[in-house]
């Protein structure tokens, strides 16, 4: 089933046609669970991976033991509090089983756990350029896959981060048995197989990114917005409702929040980047609502069981982790924020 972003409650540029040219094309990629295979584009899923080129591992995490999560019991978690919130329960009846709360305390409780070698990095994302319009695949290459290690990284306790561009037809024979971390740091690196339905949208920048009397004037017609508005009426907010996409999408504009935004250079050439990929473990929450997707406007269950959240991937508190690529050649690093 495909996913339809609501259209916008205004025209913007309307109102302000300055906004016009910083227009973006965004490809929200509406990550939903499901079984992906390694020919399809995913999110936490399998990724088509040459049988003779070896399974990348973390540098800075390295046998023979670490502290952490089991992985397996972290998915059995998941499965087990899903289940128990989906069932009736009597007024006063606990939420799980002693049985189940043995399993679920386990899995939050970190522990020594062996590890041979390096931990394997986790497989977060695989986009093929056919299913997602734009993707700035370097010549000749038609697949981008994302790959992290499953614990935090100094400095700034995001996950180490790899990406590797692919030609699908150079793949002859594919690995069919993916090492799996035996020990993870952050259970919100984890995520979720997903199949993805891509849609292009329009964004705007954030209003930490227009100019100053440009996002004053946006400010004062908010403003003015909310006075007018009628109480059976959502006030129309700019950067939540007209602006910058939530959740996770490829190119489209950064989503700052809780700081500034701040120059963003290649590190090794000094040129200039663009966005590539926005990591979410949300599609949509209360103040971001109108992006929420007409298909899925009948789901009235808990959030954090909704298909907003079919990832279950966190970033920091809640955040989204930007991956930016130079504009100039892809095999310079990437550059990561998160926001």
């Amino acid at each position: 089933m495909p996913r339809t972003t609501p259209p916008r409650p205004l025209d913007v540029t309307g109102l302000f046609p300055e906004l016009a040219p910083l227009a973006r094309t965004a490809v929200r990629l509406h990550p939903r669970a499901g079984a992906p295979t390694a020919n399809d584009s995913s999110l936490g899923g399998p990724l088509l991976w040459p049988a003779d080129e070896p399974w990348p591992g973390c540098p800075e995490h390295t046998g023979p033991w670490h502290r952490g999560l089991d992985p397996v019991d972290v998915r059995l978690r998941r499965r087990i509090l899903a289940e128990a919130w989906a069932r009736p329960r009597a007024q006063g009846e606990k939420l799980l089983t002693d049985e189940e709360r043995v399993i679920v305390d386990r899995a939050t409780k970190e522990t020594r756990i062996s590890q041979d070698g390096p931990v394997p990095l986790v497989p977060v994302a695989q986009l093929y350029a056919r299913d997602v319009p734009g993707l700035p695949c370097p010549e000749g290459a038609d697949l981008l896959q994302v790959l992290w290690c499953p614990f935090d990284h100094a400095p700034d306790a995001l996950p180490y981060t790899e990406l590797r561009w692919r030609a699908t037809a150079d793949v002859a024979a594919s690995l069919t048995d993916i090492p799996q971390p035996s020990v993870i740091g952050n259970d919100g690196y984890l995520p979720e197989p997903c199949v993805l339905h891509p849609e292009p949208v329009t964004e705007y920048p954030a209003p930490h990114e227009l100019p100053g009397e440009l996002a004053h004037r946006i400010s004062a017609w908010e403003e003015e917005n909310e006075e007018e508005a009628d109480e059976e009426e959502a006030d129309v907010c700019y950067q939540y409702d007209l602006a910058v996409a939530p959740g996770s999408k490829a190119g489209g504009h950064a989503p700052w929040s809780f700081s500034d935004p701040f120059p963003m250079s290649c590190p090794e050439c000094g040129g200039p980047v663009r966005p590539l990929l926005t990591l979410d473990g949300t599609e949509w929450d209360g103040g971001s609502g109108s992006w929420r997707p007409v298909e899925d406007a009948g789901y009235d269950g808990h959030h954090f069981l909704g298909p907003a959240c079919d990832t279950q991937l966190e970033i920091g508190r809640s955040y989204s982790l930007q991956l930016y690529v130079c504009r100039a050649s892809s095999d310079h690093p990437h550059v990561q924020n998160m926001q």
